[in-house]
C-alpha cells in the first residue's frame, strides 16, 4: 500500500529534527568547560593546591584555594562548592571581583568567596588566597597568644598575625564571611600582612603566587603546633626577630619549588 504524501511528510520533517539535536551545539548538552587561560599550566597547578592542601592536612571536606587570573586581575579563578581533594579543572570557575561568577553553568559557588575578592580587590600584590579550618591555628585564633614565627621557613609570621574578630562586625552570626561587608572587612584586618587568623574559624593565607601560598598555609599551620609545643614546655619560647623573619622569607620564597614539587608529586598520584 503506498505511503500517504503527508505521512512521508512528517517522517522527513521528524528525521530533519532530529539531525539538528544531534549536531546542533545549542540544543546538545555539553559539560562544564574550564575557563580559559593561555597556560594550561596554572589550571593544574591551581587544582594541584587544592589537593596538596588537603594531603598535607591543612584543608578536609572544607576551605578553598582561588588564584588571580592571569591576564585579568579584575577576575578570579576558584573551585565550584567541593571538598578540596576532589578538584579538577573542569571543576575551575572564574568571577568577578563582584563574587558573580562569568558562567555558572548551573554549579554552586562557596558561601565565603566573598573572602577571596574583597583581598584581590584590596591587595594588587596577592595572587592568590586560600582559606582554611587549620586545627593548628584554632587555639591562637582563640586566645591571647599571638602567632609567632619559631622557625625559618615561617619567617613570613614575623611580620605579625592579626585575629579578625567576626563580632566587632555581625554580632552573634554564624561566623561565615558569606557577604562583601564582611569579606571587605576581613580584608582591612588581614592589611599588608601574609596570614590572618580567624576566631573560631580559622585563618587566611595571600601570597604573591600559588606555590607561596601553598607554601605559607603549610608552615603556619606546621608553625602553630611547634608554638603550643613550646608553650606548654613552660619556659621562655625564643622567636624569630622581625628582621631574621623578613631575611629568611626571601631566601625560602626562591627555594618554594622544592617543596611544591614534591607534595605536588604525591598529592597528585591516582
Amino acid at each position: 500500500m503506498p505511503i500517504p504524501s503527508h505521512c512521508r511528510t512528517l517522517g522527513r520533517l521528524a528525521a530533519l529534527l532530529t539531525g539538528i539535536t544531534l549536531a546542533s551545539p545549542v540544543l546538545a548538552q555539553s559539560p562544564p568547560a574550564a575557563p580559559a587561560a593561555s597556560d594550561p599550566r596554572l589550571l593544574e597547578d591551581l587544582v594541584a593546591a587544592n589537593r596538596i592542601l588537603a594531603d598535607q592536612g591543612v584543608l578536609d571536606g572544607f576551605g578553598h584555594v582561588s588564584m588571580r587570573h592571569p591576564e585579568r586581575a579584575g577576575r578570579l579563578l576558584l573551585s565550584r562548592s567541593l571538598a578540596p581533594a576532589l578538584t579538577k579543572a573542569d571543576d575551575i570557575m572564574e568571577y568577578d571581583l563582584d563574587c558573580k561568577p562569568v558562567v555558572d553553568q548551573g554549579r554552586s559557588s562557596f558561601l565565603e568567596r566573598f573572602i577571596h575578592c574583597e583581598i584581590y580587590r584590596a591587595r594588587p600584590d596577592v595572587m592568590a588566597v586560600i582559606h582554611t579550618h587549620s586545627q593548628g591555628v584554632i587555639p591562637f585564633a582563640n586566645s591571647t597568644v599571638p602567632l609567632r614565627p619559631m622557625f625559618h621557613v615561617a619567617g613570613f609570621l614575623a611580620a605579625g598575625v592579626p585575629v579578625f574578630e567576626i563580632r566587632q562586625h555581625a554580632g552573634l552570626s554564624n561566623l561565615l564571611i558569606a557577604d562583601a561587608a564582611l569579606g571587605k572587612a576581613l580584608a582591612a584586618t588581614l592589611g599588608d600582612k601574609s596570614v590572618v587568623l580567624m576566631r573560631g574559624h580559622g585563618d587566611v593565607v595571600v601570597g604573591p603566587n600559588i606555590q607561596v601560598a601553598v607554601y605559607r598555609a603549610v608552615y603556619t599551620d606546621v608553625n602553630a603546633r611547634l608554638q603550643a609545643q613550646a608553650l606548654a614546655l613552660g619556659g621562655q619560647v625564643t622567636y624569630l626577630e622581625k628582621e631574621e623573619g623578613e631575611k629568611a622569607d626571601r631566601v625560602q620564597q626562591q627555594v618554594v619549588m622544592r617543596p611544591w614539587e614534591l607534595w605536588k608529586q604525591k598529592a597528585m598520584q591516582p
